[in-house]
């Protein structure tokens, strides 16, 4: 498998690819259209094997540094080149809990204030 992964990698040289049939090795059942490879797959091979070593090392640059003989900065440098070939969705934490958003709460549940008014004052 990793020869064809190799060799699939030569005929292409870097160009876009678009798979037109997949077939599920343990049922025979093959799905004929037009398939995106993902973006892992769309990575040269010498960076898909950077990627394949940093998750070996468990994300350690020191253990990269040893493994490939190169320095932090090459590692951090290389790892943001291949970073900016996918989006990432930013996660942004919802701000703490506070007290007085159960307050808000317990008063909606026991019917003191309408679902408007307890929105109004979640949002504070």
């Amino acid at each position: 498998m990793v020869k064809d992964w190799q060799e699939l990698t030569k005929l292409t040289q870097g160009a876009p690819v678009t798979v037109e049939r997949v077939k599920l090795v343990s049922s025979g059942i093959a799905i004929e259209g037009s398939f995106d490879l993902p973006n892992l797959a769309r990575l040269s091979a010498e960076d898909q094997v950077f990627v394949m070593a940093f998750v070996k090392c468990h994300g350690s640059i020191k253990d990269m540094e040893k493994f490939f003989g190169i320095s932090y900065p090459t590692v951090k440098n290389r790892l943001q080149r291949i970073g900016a070939n996918f989006n990432f969705i930013e996660n942004f934490p919802a701000p703490p809990k506070t007290n007085e958003d159960d307050n808000v709460l317990t008063e909606l549940e026991k019917g003191g204030i309408s679902v408007e008014e307890a929105l109004r004052r979640l949002q504070r």
